[in-house]
């Protein structure tokens, strides 16, 4: 397409700020035009968006917050951001050129004008472009950093992952077996039970809506406690887990994804556990780690490339089908990392 030239550009639009559990018409499906030049003086980029990624985080940004955040919330009326693959139309910055592809935050529309920003370019393409909404980027960093830095894992030690099935919890799972350690994961379906145990090799999963009580399901598996807790969900699950921490444990606390669609979080009440075990729980960032990120890229491409990580991708096709995929995310419709193709060229 000529520079300059008028097109149609398909938007995900957010509708209003929301309370509870988000519905798919909370998003709206639309089409403007724009012109394929960047604004006069812009120093950003006019890119083609290949790949949107889905994320539990996002819920966050649905809701008007009263104090500061670590994200900021959604525009009413404008298109939903997020994280994404895109490919360089028109460069205001001489760091990057047309042509050029890179990962970082876009709009969820078929063209968009982004700052630099935090903006990484992407040099290793004989991997799939996809890979970098997921494993190659933020979720993938997000493992990396919980698990080796936050987490500090030894050889033969036990590691339990709630959400394992998801983007995040599926590599550190795998991170923990390559480390040497037993790993457990719970999910909320037989087919990402299966998925756990068969494609990823975790030692032992379960589906949590089977267990009536989960401290029970934590004892059974971890009949001399955990060593490692890697946190994405909270409520009754982080709950369960504190009295079955061993002795000087490590939480990662990643997320609460079981949280997000509360007006009331619910109280957890076996704190005195991390007194009587000495366990350490930290909350994490990820964006605090990206210095991190061409050390992980050393350590993680090599595993693709020998077939020692496994990832698995929920691929939906098109912008219109968007809004049911994110808001899928939180009843847990997606098996593997919630991807959308907004265009594969």
């Amino acid at each position: 397409m000529a520079s300059g030239e008028e097109v149609k550009n398909k938007q995900v639009i957010f509708g209003d700020y929301i309370t509870g559990f988000p519905k798919e018409s909370d998003l709206k499906l639309t089409t403007a035009t724009t012109k394929l030049k960047l604004p006069e003086g812009s120093t950003g980029l006019l890119v083609k968006n290949l790949y949107l990624s889905c994320d539990p985080y996002m819920r966050s940004r649905m809701t008007k917050h009263d104090r500061p955040t670590y994200v900021q919330s959604f525009t009413p009326g404008s298109p939903v951001t997020g994280l994404g693959v895109a490919k360089v139309l028109e460069s205001g910055d001489t760091k990057f050129k047309p042509g050029d592809l890179v990962w970082g935050h876009t709009g969820w529309e078929e063209y968009s004008v982004i700052t630099t920003e935090s903006l990484i370019k992407i040099h290793h393409t004989d991997v799939p472009l996809s890979y970098y909404t997921g494993l190659l980027g933020m979720p993938g960093m997000t493992a990396y950093a919980g698990f080796y830095e936050i987490c500090s894992p030894k050889k033969g030690e036990t590691v339990y992952i709630s959400a394992a099935s998801g983007a995040v919890g599926q590599l550190v799972g795998q991170f923990a077996k390559l480390t040497g350690c037993y790993v457990v994961g719970s999910a909320g379906s037989t087919e990402k039970v299966d998925l756990l145990k068969n494609k990823f090799g975790f030692d032992e999963a379960f589906n949590y809506k089977d267990e009536p009580d989960l401290d029970a399901a934590l004892r059974r598996y971890f009949p001399d406690g955990i060593d490692i807790y890697f946190e994405n969900v909270g409520g009754k699950m982080l709950d369960a887990v504190l009295p079955n921490m061993r002795l000087k444990g490590r939480i990662a606390v990643c997320g609460m994804i079981s949280q997000y669609n509360l007006e009331r979080p619910e109280g957890i009440h076996n704190l005195m556990s991390l007194i009587v075990k000495q366990v350490r729980m930290e909350g994490f960032l990820v964006f605090s780690y990206y210095h991190l990120y061409g050390k992980f890229l050393e350590t993680v491409l090599p595993y693709i490339k020998e077939g020692k990580i496994t990832y698995v991708e929920d691929v939906v096709e098109d912008l219109e089908n968007a809004p049911a995929a994110l808001i899928g995310l939180f009843s847990g419709r997606n098996v593997g990392k919630q991807v959308i193709v907004v265009s594969r060229e």
